[in-house]
Parts: C-alpha cells; sequence; structure tokens
C-alpha cells in the first residue's frame, strides 16, 4: 500500500474537446471489473449510480468499442464486465501513469524538497 502522505501524480489526458480520460473514470474501470456491476462499482466509490452509468456511457461513447458491457437486472440479475478494449484502455492508462512517475520522480522529489516543513 502506498504511503497516503507521499507524493503522487494524478494524470487526466485530454482527447480533443469531447473524450477525457483521468484518475477517476480509471478508478471506475477498475471498480466495475472488480464488482462486475455499475451500481456496486459506485458505491464502492461512494458516487451514484446516475454518476458511474453517465461515466460508462461517456467512455462507451469516446472509444471505438464500448469499455463496459453490461446486462439489464432481472429475475437473474444484471451485471457488467470490462470489454476487451476496456481491459486494454485500462491497462494503457496504468501503464502511462507508472511510465510517467518514473519520468518524473526526480522533479518530484525537488518540488517536495521545497514544501514548508511541518
Amino acid at each position: 500500500m502506498t504511503d497516503p502522505s507521499s507524493p503522487r501524480l494524478r494524470l487526466r489526458v485530454l482527447f480533443g474537446s469531447d473524450a477525457m480520460l483521468g484518475p477517476g473514470k480509471a478508478d471506475l474501470l477498475e471498480a466495475i471489473r472488480e464488482a462486475g456491476s455499475i451500481s456496486a462499482a459506485g458505491r464502492a466509490m461512494g458516487m451514484s449510480y446516475k454518476r458511474a452509468w453517465s461515466l460508462v456511457e461517456e467512455m462507451n461513447a469516446a472509444f471505438r468499442a464500448p469499455l463496459v458491457d453490461s446486462t439489464r437486472g432481472g429475475a437473474k440479475g444484471g451485471g457488467a464486465q470490462l470489454s476487451a478494449l476496456g481491459a486494454q484502455v485500462l491497462a494503457a492508462y496504468r501503464g502511462l501513469e507508472d511510465d510517467a512517475a518514473r519520468a518524473g520522480a526526480p522533479r518530484i522529489a525537488e518540488l517536495q524538497g521545497l514544501l514548508r516543513k511541518s
């Protein structure tokens, strides 16, 4: 587990004016992968189903194919899972985060050294 007091880098990738992928959406994709449900993922993240569904719709519309496949509830219950493209997008985003953190580590350390001591 990462020390909560240590610096961290958070990236938001803007694709023109219509699409964006950032830490919240990536966390939501991970939560959906783990929970198998958009509503359960939203609850785990402290967001409403409506907000979680809205973010999923944004991502599904932005990429060339849906990132999340879902089925409606009913007698057997509904569910959601990452599509192959969703898993690929999530892995690429997390890889980008790792690359940026490694490349930026010296500058982050420099900035941390300039903070006021508490």
